[in-house]
């Protein structure tokens, strides 16, 4: 089982790649898509976006060499990104981020 899966590894504080040199401690990235679904009426206000459209909420995060090391599907389109990280986090053997580490997170404005 360990063949499909890899785990992170931190940015060493000697990289010198010019790319990653400033990310010290760093293990990738992570962010929330909506996708478009098609759940019945009544189950529907749930999964509305605040854009208006029926999707699920999901969380994917990546190594600095954009593998997917995690994803999290199934949100409602109206849960906010961080209720769905907290959700990552809080699971048994979910998302882990080791004291010093950190991901980096897109946030558009």
């Amino acid at each position: 089982m360990d063949e499909f899966y890899k785990k992170p590894v931190p940015i060493p504080d000697d990289e010198t790649d010019d790319r990653w040199k400033w990310f010290k401690g760093c293990l990738g990235a992570l962010d929330g898509t909506y996708i478009k679904v098609r759940v019945p009426e009544a189950s529907r206000k749930p999964y509305r976006t605040c854009k208006g459209e029926i999707c699920t909420n999901v969380l994917g995060v990546c190594n600095r060499d954009l593998q997917f090391i995690y994803v999290l599907a199934g949100w409602e389109g109206s849960a906010a990104d961080s209720r769905v990280l907290r959700d990552a986090i809080s699971r048994p053997h979910g998302l882990k981020i080791p004291h010093g580490t950190y991901y980096l997170l897109h946030k558009e404005s």
